[in-house]
């Protein structure tokens, strides 16, 4: 995936500084750190059409995160004096991470709000999740947020992106959800040529008539991805470009969240600049929040296509 965005934008993004005319390249602060991400594993029951991660059932190149590695960053957290309010957990799929539950449980102690997101299959359906889900809401309630992946409200273009009864089976889950309670949110992508109302409409109409309370107006509950066309040629950002775009630095995911993540074979986690791009060397900003803290310069095509042009954001 990466080979084809350095295909396309060839002679871009290869200074930090500067941009491929000169320009200087426009950096983004930690200026609200709100939301701190932690990738649980790329591993994945399912293979999804241009999954940005590339999770699958075999792709293990971040490891399985453990309890003990959360927990570690939570108290950092507080020892940075970070404005964090919200966890969030992604993958891969986080349920099929062993120690999912006891991770989310040792977050939410700590009186954060945690965000999973999950495509509510069959490892979210297995009886000792469930269990520990349902512990976890009797103790927490809507603390706990379920962001479900559901790339389409319609049953046929959904399977497209994630196979044959992928739909079905997600239903289920949501079905599931729903009986029991919890906070459920939805993440859809917008690859079908559909402007925002038709999409916000149908999202709405197929809540109502299942009687699933997500709000399909609302863009944290209701997230439209933008399709990261990796074979488009997208622009630089420039210093200049927050000006001539009416946008801030502030507005960027970069200004408020951070990833851990921790590589196959390696030792220890590290935090990442961004949760799209676990694999690029250059967002690796070190093993601590305190070396997390500094800039980051928008030197990737997703930079510009998902969050600047896009106005994307992972975080509700």
């Amino acid at each position: 995936m990466d080979q084809m965005v350095e295909r396309a934008n060839a002679g871009k993004f290869l200074d930090p500084n500067q941009t491929a005319d000169g320009s200087m390249r426009a950096r983004v602060p930690l200026s609200n750190p709100r939301t701190l991400w932690f990738n649980t594993g790329t591993l994945c029951n399912i293979a999804c059409v241009n999954c940005y991660i590339e999770s699958s059932p075999i792709n293990d190149r971040l490891a399985f995160m453990t309890t003990t590695e959360v927990t570690d960053y939570l108290g950092q957290i507080e020892d940075r004096g970070w404005p964090v309010r919200e966890i969030g957990f992604t993958g891969g799929e986080p349920f099929m991470n062993p120690e999912i539950i006891a991770i989310l449980r040792a977050s939410l102690r700590r009186g954060y709000d945690v965000l999973v997101l999950t495509n509510a299959m069959r490892p979210m359906m297995r009886k000792h999740i469930q269990n520990g889900l349902l512990e976890l809401i009797r103790e927490y309630g809507d603390k706990l947020t379920l962001r479900v992946s559901l790339d389409h409200w319609q049953a046929a273009r959904h399977d497209e992106i994630r196979g044959q009864g992928s739909f079905d089976i997600t239903f289920k889950g949501m079905k599931w959800l729903r009986d029991h309670g919890f906070k459920m949110a939805v993440a859809g992508r917008a690859l079908w040529l559909e402007n925002e109302t038709e999409v916000r409409t149908g999202y709405g109409e197929f809540f109502a008539l299942h009687n699933i309370k997500i709000n399909s107006q609302d863009p944290a509950m209701t997230v439209i991805f933008p399709e990261m066309d990796e074979m488009a040629e997208v622009p630089e950002i420039t210093t200049s470009c927050w000006g001539i775009l009416g946008k801030s630095s502030n507005d960027i995911m970069c200004a408020s969240a951070r990833m851990v993540v921790k590589r196959k074979g390696a030792g220890s986690p590290v935090v990442l600049a961004c949760t799209l791009l676990p694999y690029k060397p250059a967002f690796e900003m070190g093993a601590s929040l305190a070396d997390a803290e500094g800039d980051v310069a928008l030197n990737h095509a997703q930079c510009a296509r998902f969050c600047v042009m896009g106005g994307a954001s992972c975080s509700g």
